[in-house]
């Protein structure tokens, strides 16, 4: 169906991955209608009842999907559980009901003001707040008696289109069916794109002109190039397969560790956070790990765990990698994160205030405690543990924790560089930590003063424009001034070209979503670093993210095609 001549004929998103797809549209369904507001014929008692059972029947749900789909997709619909499970949400249905509303219409009512709550707050709870309409529209579809919303059912694969998709249907994809994902709100760091980077699914979020789109329409999903595709010729889609089969080809002939075309060694570690996650990089072929998220264990506690329960779960962790390193960030909390024993309430802006190193300063029996668990988990283990604070701003900050880290036990201690003043002033903070880490995502943000998890300035969020590279291109040369080793653990390094680039701008390893480890080995492979740093020079020199991806894409395809 080729539809009217005024839809457009090719929509731009942010792509997931590097893959192409080609198939027939099928759109989400409408979500189940909001329950009407008339008051219960049932007794309080009864309807109180009724959405009690409704909300934990949801919940279970969630976490039945979870325990399937397993990796990152289990952590984010427990937490998912957790919100339905939450108490004060139930006091506020009781509270409805008691005034007479119906079970639906007091769990949507609820969850409405939950909604708008989370919303206010903006950042990473921001975009939790979609994530309770799933909640609410899955436990008034039981209530009604209505299956729970879900992707649509058809016997031939197709490419999903949606507004957005909910943690619990892109955790349990069916990837026989489901050739690619469109979606036409939502960023880079959506729950969406998590979802889809880990599962190694063909996707493009933000596409706000896919709205358009109907059942049928024939698209090319583009993942590398961010394109949706209507109607394409035939000669765009042989192209497009012939280039998914080269890819193929060239992940199939690399393996082992990351290194360019020289020999220079770029290792290629994992993102994780949960034990789950590191048994998956490991089957993945991580060298390592190159940022170990920690905060899975303090969010939503009243009060941050012992040393002894930290030590465990690290040690689980670490025993997955013998003889590597992995790099451990220390509590994140604040802005997005906040923890009641921890970080500060009723900021204007949390995302420019107490969070990071600044509330671990503030409260430094908690980062005692979580340094000295990291030491204890590390003497009974064989990897080589490093650790790292965030969001670093100066030079005394990263002396500080360096010092306490090596008094605690920690031989090795350095600093996430994603605050602009801690780039700018790379060369006093190498001269205070054992290394640097970049992590892309916020450093983007805060260059920008762009949320990064906000849909209607995701365009800002793009580590290929030069006002992000030049930065990296500083703190390269500092760590290679003072001998001091320069990570990116940023999802930037999940990108195969931009990847080549960082290292041509000093990076000297690369961290990322273990499914994307594939792709990036097999791109550093054709590569020498002397090409590596033409493009870092292409890059730096361009005027936008846009024409910095033009440039590179533009002398890659100038080279002799790779003899595979």
């Amino acid at each position: 169906m080729s539809g009217t001549s005024t839809r457009p004929a090719l929509m731009r998103g942010i792509g997931i991955g590097r893959g192409t797809a080609v198939g027939p549209v099928l759109r989400m369904p409408d979500p189940v209608p909001d329950p009407s507001d008339r008051p219960s014929t049932l007794a309080p008692a009864e309807e109180q009842a009724r959405a009690t059972e409704a909300l934990a029947a949801t919940a279970a749900q969630l976490r039945e999907r979870g325990e399937a789909a397993g990796g990152t997709a289990a952590e984010v619909l427990d937490a998912l559980a957790m919100m339905a499970e939450d108490p004060a949400l139930a006091a506020d249905v009781q509270h409805r009901t008691e005034d007479g509303a119906t079970a639906e219409h007091a769990i949507h009512a609820a969850m409405t003001t939950f909604r708008e709550l989370l919303a206010g707050m903006g950042g990473y709870l921001g975009e939790r707040a979609g994530d309770l309409d799933d909640v609410a529209r899955r436990a008034i579809a039981r209530l009604q008696g209505l299956p729970a919303p879900g992707i649509p059912e058809s016997a031939t694969p197709f490419v999903l289109v949606a507004r957005d998709l909910a943690p619990a249907d892109t955790a349990t994809l069916d990837l026989e069916r489901v050739l690619a994902l469109v979606t036409t709100d939502g960023g880079p760091t959506s729950h969406t794109a998590i979802l889809a980077r880990e599962k190694g699914i063909t996707a493009i979020v933000g596409a706000t002109d896919a709205a358009d789109l109907i059942d049928g329409d024939l698209v090319l999903v583009d993942a590398e190039n961010g394109t949706v595709e209507r109607d394409p010729a035939q000669e765009r889609i042989d192209l497009a397969r012939q280039r998914t089969a080269t890819l193929q080809a060239i992940r199939a002939a690399s393996s082992g560790p990351g290194r360019l075309a020289d020999g220079r060694a770029v290792p290629l570690l994992a993102n994780i956070g949960s034990p789950e996650s590191a048994r998956e990089a490991v089957a993945r072929g991580a060298e390592g790990v190159g940022l170990f998220r920690t905060e899975v264990l303090f969010l939503g506690a009243e009060k941050a765990p012992s040393v002894d329960e930290q030590a465990a779960t690290y040690r689980d962790v670490f025993a997955q990698f013998p003889g590597q390193k992995v790099v451990v960030r220390v509590l994140d909390a604040g802005a997005d994160k906040p923890l009641a024993f921890l970080t500060d309430q009723g900021e204007e802006n949390p995302a420019l205030g107490r969070r990071g190193l600044r509330a671990l300063a503030a409260h430094e029996e908690v980062l005692r405690d979580q340094l000295t668990a990291l030491a204890t988990a590390a003497a009974a283990s064989q990897a080589h543990v490093q650790v790292m604070a965030p969001m670093v701003s100066t030079a005394g900050e990263a002396r500080y924790f360096r010092d306490l880290a090596h008094e605690l036990g920690i031989a090795v201690a350095g600093v996430m560089v994603e605050v602009p003043s801690c780039a700018i002033m790379a060369d006093h903070v190498a001269a205070n930590a054992d290394f640097m880490s970049i992590g892309t995502n916020d450093l983007t943000q805060y260059v920008f003063a762009a949320d990064r998890l906000l849909g209607t300035v995701s365009a800002f969020q793009d580590p290929w424009h030069p006002a992000v590279l030049r930065l990296i291109e500083q703190v390269g040369r500092a760590g290679a001034e003072h001998d001091v080793p320069v990570g990116i653990c940023g999802e930037a390094a999940a990108d195969p070209r931009l990847a080549l680039v960082l290292v041509g701008l000093g990076a000297t390893s690369l961290s990322m979503s273990s499914t994307s480890i594939a792709d990036v080995r097999a791109e550093l492979a054709l590569r020498t670093v002397e090409e590596a740093k033409e493009l870092a020079a292409l890059a730096l020199a361009a005027d936008s993210a846009g024409t910095a991806r033009a440039a590179v894409a533009d002398r890659i395809a100038s080279w002799p095609p790779p003899v595979l």
